[in-house]
Parts: C-alpha cells; structure tokens; sequence
C-alpha cells in the first residue's frame, strides 16, 4: 500500500482532513495503526468505548456448578487401584478362609484352601478338571467349607453331582 493509499485508509476510518491524516502518518512513520493511535490520543478522533479486549471466555454459572460437580465426584486412578485391590483382597481372604474338602465313604482324605483348587483349574485346568470328573466315577465326595459356602448352596450342586455319576454307573454297569 502505497502512502497515498494509506491516508486515504484513515481518512476513511476515523473521518479526519486530508492534511491531519498526512501529518499523523509522518508523525508515525507512515504506520496507519500507530497514526491512527496518535489522532485518539490528541483528541482528533473518538476512541472506542470499549479498550480493553480478551480471548479468555466467560463462565456461565451452570458451567461453574458442574465443574464443581465433576471436581468433588471425580476419582483419581489411585482411588480406583485402591477398590480394585481391595475387591482383589477381600476375594483371596474368602478364598482363603474357605476349605475344598474330597471325602470317600465317609472319610475325609483331603482339604485344602479353595484359592489352591482355583489356581489349580487355572494353570493345570487339562489335569485338574479329569481328576475331579474321575474322582467321582470312584465314590469321591467334593464339599466345601467356610465363607463361599454359605453365599451359595454349592455343596447341593458337588451332591448332584455325585448322584448323577452314580446313576451313570449304575447305567452302564446294570444295577438299579
């Protein structure tokens, strides 16, 4: 832009003369912002109503409460890891504390800690599970002792399931 050009610019934006726009630009070394800076500081031109502009935006209220909703609800990936290890603990302690007991004939010739027949049908699940099947065809009794057994009736499923293996035996072998 050329310096006529620019005098015309700011004649047209602030409406002074001719000769005030030439002497702001030279004044100014022909910076048509800074002239124009110049003529509302010596009077020449109005200056906006509003000088201070932001980018920040404004909060609404509503916008305020739910921050401050989310803030005072919100979990931390600590309190989360904590539940979960104490979910986690609390499931070994019952595990634990409860007994997987093999009985035959009435005698009782193993217990161990349910958590160890867990593990067991978790990492040896191919040998575990035929154990317990066979077992049954063999007059092994499975019950379970302690805190699990109490939530759930499972020693009436381990009894049907002794009974269903005998009625198979008896199937195949003639007696009823």
């Amino acid at each position: 832009m050329d310096n006529l050009e620019k005098v015309e610019k700011i004649r047209e934006k602030t409406g002074v003369s001719y000769e005030e726009a030439k002497n702001a630009l030279e004044i100014c070394d022909w910076d048509v912002l800074d002239a124009i800076v110049y003529l509302e500081k010596n009077g020449k031109v109005e200056a906006p109503e509003v000088s201070v502009y932001t980018t920040k935006a404004e909060q609404s209220e509503e916008f305020k409460k739910t921050q401050k909703t989310y803030e005072e609800n919100e979990k931390s990936f600590g309190d989360v890891m904590k539940g979960v290890f104490t979910w986690l603990g609390n499931v070994v302690k019952k595990g634990c504390e409860s007994t997987f007991e093999v009985n035959r004939h009435g005698e009782r010739l193993m217990s161990m800690p349910f958590i160890i027949l867990v593990l067991l049908l978790i990492f040896a699940f191919w040998v575990t599970l035929p154990l317990l099947i066979i077992g049954l065809f063999c007059d092994f009794k499975y019950s379970f002792r302690g805190p699990i057994s109490n939530k759930v009736d499972i020693n009436e499923v381990c009894d049907k399931a002794s009974e269903a293996c005998d009625n198979i035996k008896n199937d195949i072998s003639g007696n009823k």
